[in-house]
């Protein structure tokens, strides 16, 4: 119980109904407006940007229309699904089509480094100062995503690890199982997942794990931290060791071989989409997703829509061989970057820094992450509350646009939450308890040319070895050949250079 505080009674449909129908009339009202006309006669600068969209819509325009007035910009954002993101970027980079703010992906950061150093980006480490929010972004994260010492990118913040697993609670209960706490457990979970029809409906139709073709954010690097794999490197003994030399890993391959051998796991996850993976989960056809935790609200929604009785729980501490173990990243999930030929002085590099940073004050951060009070939330002694009733629209109307916010998890601006949906709650907890057993990236800070030149050709040897061990195609003498061939290709160059960075830190 919480004291001194009213509870808000959730919406009923009808109220909900004339919310929504009251905000579109205050809209069209103010589309009608004399002042308007005044606005639009004004020079809005036009910002374009790529942004990668992990909701089935883009926000609704009448929201886009509010930041465009509040911060007096014109935005043409390009919104690319999730799924095909990477290509996108990609294609944008080398055709020399980029926005004048692209975003880049944690994990894509190395592809574009190269032209970073090519004079491709603006460097933008000197204009920050000049910005009241931008100012106060975090040292520490800035340095960690700098090149060469210098900053291009504007950060997008999340928790240093939302990774664990998602699992169909009412399955778990029908079964008489607990929710895994160890590895041999989460193995007898998704054996009798498989076996044991779990969904009561007398047919073989069910399998435990749902996979996809990623070995970072599926299920592989997550299930590596359990067996105790190092997050990419360890020092051990005063040498730097890639996480793929270790047993570790091996063991966690032989764990991954197994689910495939007994058919545990969908037999193609090697080829499998993000969108395909979830959809397993959704119709009932697997029940256990292992990656970031905050997927389960939206997998659960979506689950229930097909099957009412579903219902899902989370899990974020599974004891291995070490203790408890999570990989994590240095805090941020990707950085706008813009483009030297989309900008074309610094007048007009200040503008779009300068709606980046308006886009961080309260009004327009606000707006950002919860949508139009009374349409998709409302407000309570200064706290956001968010209906159960009115999530539907927050989904479809204004999810898509956490993706344009900048350093959002420490933003002062942001109005506190004073409820979330279940799962969503749970996820956030569970996120921030992971913080009490992270494995880092030790090289996260350090310089690499051949990383940053050969990189992901390198990895391309590893993920695939990797993969045709698990469908038992390659064996450990295979595999460790594999390993050799990345060593002379350029990986023991990169160790080098990395040990050459640490030493000079």
């Amino acid at each position: 119980m919480r004291s001194g505080k009213k509870r808000v009674k959730p919406f009923g449909m009808k109220v909900i109904t004339s919310i929504i129908i009251f905000s579109h009339m205050i809209m069209l009202a103010a589309c009608g407006s004399s002042g308007d006309h005044s606005a639009a006669m004004e020079r809005r600068p036009e910002i374009t940007i790529m942004a990668p969209l992990h909701f089935p819509n883009p926000p609704h325009e009448d929201l886009i229309e509010e930041i465009n007035r509040l911060t007096n910009v014109d935005l043409k954002i390009e919104w690319v699904p999730d799924g095909i993101y990477t290509d996108k970027m990609n294609t944008a980079l080398t055709t020399n089509s980029l926005k004048k703010a692209t975003f880049v992906k944690y994990t894509d950061y190395i592809l574009v480094k190269n032209a970073i150093r090519s004079g491709v980006f603006w460097e933008i480490g000197p204009y920050l100062d000049d910005y009241p929010n931008l100012r106060n972004l975090d040292k520490s994260i800035l340095e960690q995503a700098a090149v060469d010492g210098k900053i291009y990118g504007l950060y997008t913040e999340r928790p240093s690890s939302r990774q664990g697993i998602i699992l169909r609670k009412d399955w778990l209960d029908r079964l008489g199982l607990s929710e895994p706490t160890t590895i041999e457990e989460l193995y007898d979970v998704l054996r009798r997942f498989t076996l044991e029809d779990p969904d009561g409906n007398g047919m073989d139709d069910t399998f435990g794990l749902t996979d996809r073709n990623d070995l970072i954010f599926g299920a592989f690097k997550t299930l590596s931290s359990y067996f105790g794999t190092p997050n990419n490197w360890a020092f051990v003994d005063g040498e730097l060791v890639a996480e793929f030399e270790t047993q570790a890993y091996i063991d966690t391959m032989d764990f991954m071989r197994r689910l495939y051998k007994e058919g545990l796991i969908n037999q193609d996850f090697a080829v499998t989409s993000k969108q395909v993976q979830r959809d397993h989960l959704i119709r009932g056809a697997a029940g256990v997703y292992i990656g970031s935790m905050l997927d389960a609200q939206r997998l659960a929604e979506e689950a229930m829509k097909v099957n009412p009785e579903a219902r899902f729980t989370l899990v974020n501490r599974i004891h291995g061989p070490e203790g408890l173990r999570v990989w994590s990243i240095p805090k941020y999930n990707g950085l706008y970057l813009f483009s030297k030929k989309a900008i074309h002085d610094e007048e007009e590099l200040r503008e779009v820094l300068r709606f980046f940073d308006r886009s961080m004050d309260a009004d327009v951060s606000n707006l950002m992450r919860y949508g139009f009070e009374h349409r998709h939330h409302i407000v309570q002694e200064g706290k956001v509350y968010l209906p159960q009733e009115t999530y539907a629209f927050r989904v479809s109307e204004v999810n898509a646009l956490h993706a344009l916010m900048i350093a959002d998890l420490s933003n002062p601006n942001l109005m506190e939450v004073q409820n979330s949906e279940p799962l969503t709650e749970l996820a956030e907890q569970l996120s921030a308890d992971n913080e009490n057993f992270l494995v880092e990236d030790p090289t996260a800070s350090l310089e690499s040319a051949t990383y940053d030149e050969k990189g992901s050709e390198l990895y391309k040897i590893i993920t695939d070895a990797t993969y045709n061990y698990i469908l038992g195609n390659l064996d450990v003498e295979g595999f460790q050949a594999e390993v050799e061939r990345w060593r002379r290709n350029g990986g023991d160059q990169i160790r080098q250079e990395y040990m050459h960075s640490y030493s000079h830190k």
